[in-house]
This record gives C-alpha cells, sequence and structure tokens, in this order.
C-alpha cells in the first residue's frame, strides 16, 4: 500500500478533496492510493464521484467512534461524520449522479387529462 500527494494525479486530486493529506511525504493518510484508485474505477473515472465514495467509506469508519464526550462540567461533540456526509452530497450532486428529478416536484394529477 502507497501513500502520495501529487495533485496533478487524479488520486491526489481526490486526496486534496477528501482532505487526506498530510505532510509530504504523505505518512498519515486514511487513504492509500490504491484504496482510493479502487473508488475512482467504482466511480467510472468521475472524481467528484470517487471522492463522495471516498468521503461516506470514513463516515463509515467514523460512525463507531464516539461523537461527543463529557468530563465534569466539560463537555464537547464533533460532528465529523455529518460534516463527511454532507460534503460527499456536494460531490455526488457536482457529479450529476444526484436525483434528476425529486418525486416531489413530479405533477402526477395531469397524467391522462388529454384523454
Amino acid at each position: 500500500m502507497t501513500w502520495t500527494y501529487d495533485i496533478t494525479n487524479d488520486i491526489g486530486k481526490i486526496r486534496l478533496m477528501i482532505s487526506d493529506n498530510d505532510i509530504v511525504p504523505v505518512t498519515d493518510a486514511h487513504f492509500s492510493d490504491e484504496e482510493l484508485q479502487a473508488f475512482l474505477t467504482m466511480a467510472g473515472n468521475d472524481i467528484n464521484l470517487a471522492a463522495a465514495y471516498a468521503l461516506q467509506s470514513w463516515a463509515g469508519f467514523l460512525s463507531g467512534v464516539a461523537d461527543s464526550e463529557r468530563i465534569g462540567d466539560y463537555s464537547y461533540s464533533k460532528k465529523q461524520v455529518a460534516n463527511l456526509l454532507a460534503l460527499a452530497q456536494v460531490y455526488i450532486v457536482a457529479s450529476g449522479s444526484g436525483p434528476v428529478v425529486d418525486w416531489a416536484e413530479m405533477d402526477l394529477a395531469a397524467i391522462g387529462e388529454d384523454e
């Protein structure tokens, strides 16, 4: 498994889009180059959709991690999973893979009126 960060190729562009970059050389990336290539292949070489797949996978990984903690009177919460999924949705829309017609927008009452 390799980890590189070269934004002149698709793997580097995906890594940039999902903020999976560390200092060069990459030593603490979440995904290997091979994993990002697999997302790119599954997405039919659509960089936006591959980035969305990676973000959804990352969110799945984090979903088992506590998103809030309380220590005495101090507490905090993280919304990492929600943030990753929201960014994934942005990339899905950018790829054109989102729904073409929202079912709520369809006017089915007009069907068959001309008959």
